[in-house]
């Protein structure tokens, strides 16, 4: 499971970019989007889709949470995102499907580290074909549904201490 396109970082491949006005890469992410502040996704801004791209997917994880977690504790997972979307704005209500996060809950649950800072994890796919999952699939499963389809990747990073 772990050399799943949703696995592991997301190096970029081609012109695809995603960024955000609330962060920049590898800065800290603002207390409003944690799990103790509002608990609301960040803005975000795409750009550089492939033409060829049916659909998006977006996967938000943390990989620092091997040691306090045991795994890589994912916080937000959607899919099946329109490939003319230019922005995801914050607190979004999504219009595409999401799955469930390591919170036990569907949709975005922020950053909430127990031991010291993270390093969060925005990785963002243009994809070959709409996924044919259910609303509230898993991390595994939606990693299983991208192989072989996706076109680009891109990723963006931000860091949280308590």
């Amino acid at each position: 499971m772990s050399d799943t396109p949703a696995h592991g970082d997301a190096d970029p491949t081609g012109e695809l970019t995603l960024t955000s006005p609330a962060f920049e890469n590898g800065e800290s992410i603002p207390e409003r989007y944690s799990r103790d502040g509002r608990d609301v996704n960040p803005p975000l801004s795409i750009a550089g889709v492939p033409e060829a791209t049916v659909s998006l997917a977006l996967v938000v994880d943390d990989p620092d949470a091997r040691a306090p977690a045991g795994k890589v504790w994912t916080h937000w997972l959607v899919w099946n995102l329109d490939p003319g979307r230019e922005s995801i704005p914050e607190d979004w209500d999504a219009d595409a499907a999401e799955g469930i996060n390591d919170f036990g809950e569907v949709g975005y649950g922020g950053p909430s580290p127990p031991d010291g800072e993270h390093t969060y994890r925005f990785k963002l796919y243009a994809l070959d074909e709409e996924l044919g999952l259910t609303p509230g699939a898993t991390k595994g499963e939606l990693g299983a549904a991208m192989e072989g389809s996706v076109l680009a990747r891109t990723q963006l990073a931000g860091t949280f201490a308590p």
